[in-house]
């Protein structure tokens, strides 16, 4: 008779090889801690800015008699405000055009007239008005609102400009990515570096004929600004495409984090003088605000301003060429890898 085979009972340390082990508890813990640190980090990244959002070193224009200015110059918060006085309300009201202060009031036997540019950044005006408004009602006078620099009548309130940072944003980070799936490999990296800057010029100018003919949302020279928004997102999509070269989708990956959890809510769209001093300066370093306010320059201020950010994003744009070039001259001169002929198999 044939032998009877016997059964083997098999624990979890006999099972086969390729078969995949369960996560532990250990891992479960580890990953819903990770999770949740990733989460309070968001959370941290864009609520932090607003909860301490306010005037923060706001350049602000005083003219009119000694008597009157030299008070309230003494009265002001010196952290929410540098005051400047001018001699006259001329002198002031070129001032803000220049961009050298945002706003100001002039004080004069007539009353108190209140000059903001909302475009520099709505809420600054808003608190500029609003402290205007408070002083003359100390002096039991009217204040007379000017808005030297407005946003187009079309959007009064900036809203098509103020919700650019996030398209921008987007608008650096989808070009890199399909780009590096569409041509993988070190021999592709010069076609996708062709391909993104085609891209930011494309999208540039669509992104601006849609913001300043579709939804009136800027007025000024549309090739400028149509630059403008294409510098920025060039100088957004050749860094991540740079990143992914030197360190593979782990560092596109970081680099995507970093924009969106600390670029995107620093770019102070809606004023850089609301944010604290310290974080206002990082997002104004940072392609996203800088990229706001090359904008903001060119479509309100007639370029007035603009030579910083294009400063900021040309070193954004060519450090990643830098690093692009560094990739792939270290891809080039290391081991070539060693091919086999189907025959030998």
């Amino acid at each position: 008779m044939p032998p009877t085979p016997t059964t083997r009972l098999t624990t979890g340390s006999d099972a086969p090889a390729d078969q995949p082990s369960a996560p532990t508890a250990r891992t479960l813990i580890g990953v819903i801690f990770a999770l949740t640190a990733v989460l309070l980090v968001m959370l941290c990244a864009f609520a932090l800015p607003s909860v301490n959002g306010g005037p923060h070193h706001v350049p602000l224009g005083l003219t009119g008699p000694q008597q009157a200015t030299q008070p309230l110059q003494n009265g002001l918060d010196r952290d929410a405000w540098d005051v400047t006085v001018y001699p006259n309300p001329q002198a002031l009201q070129t001032a803000v055009k220049q961009r050298e202060v945002v706003g100001g009031l002039a004080l004069g036997t007539g009353g108190l007239t209140v000059y903001t540019a909302s475009a520099a950044g709505q809420q600054t005006s808003a608190a500029i008005n609003a402290l205007g408004t408070a002083m003359a009602a100390r002096q039991q006078s009217k204040a007379t609102v000017q808005d030297l620099v407005p946003f187009p009548a079309d959007d009064p309130r900036g809203a098509g400009f103020t919700a650019t940072a996030f398209p921008m944003l987007i608008g650096g980070i989808l070009p890199a990515i399909a780009l590096l799936r569409l041509f993988p490999g070190h021999a592709n990296l010069r076609r996708r570096l062709a391909g993104v800057t085609l891209f930011a010029l494309v999208a540039g100018a669509a992104v601006a004929a849609v913001l300043q003919y579709g939804f009136g949302s800027l007025h000024g020279t549309y090739w400028l600004t149509a630059l403008g928004l294409s510098l920025g997102m060039a100088a957004l999509s050749i860094p991540f495409l740079a990143l992914e070269s030197l360190l593979g989708f782990a560092g596109l990956g970081v680099g995507a984090a970093v924009m969106m959890l600390l670029g995107n809510p620093l770019s102070g769209l809606a004023g850089p003088y609301w944010l604290p001093t310290g974080w206002a300066t990082l997002g104004q370093l940072l392609p996203p605000g800088a990229s706001g306010s090359l904008v903001r320059a060119l479509a309100f201020f007639d370029g007035t301003g603009a030579g910083r950010p294009v400063l900021t994003l040309a070193a954004w744009a060519l450090a990643g060429l830098l690093a692009i070039l560094i990739a792939d001259r270290r891809t080039a001169r290391g081991p070539q890898p060693e091919t086999t002929s189907v025959a030998a198999i």
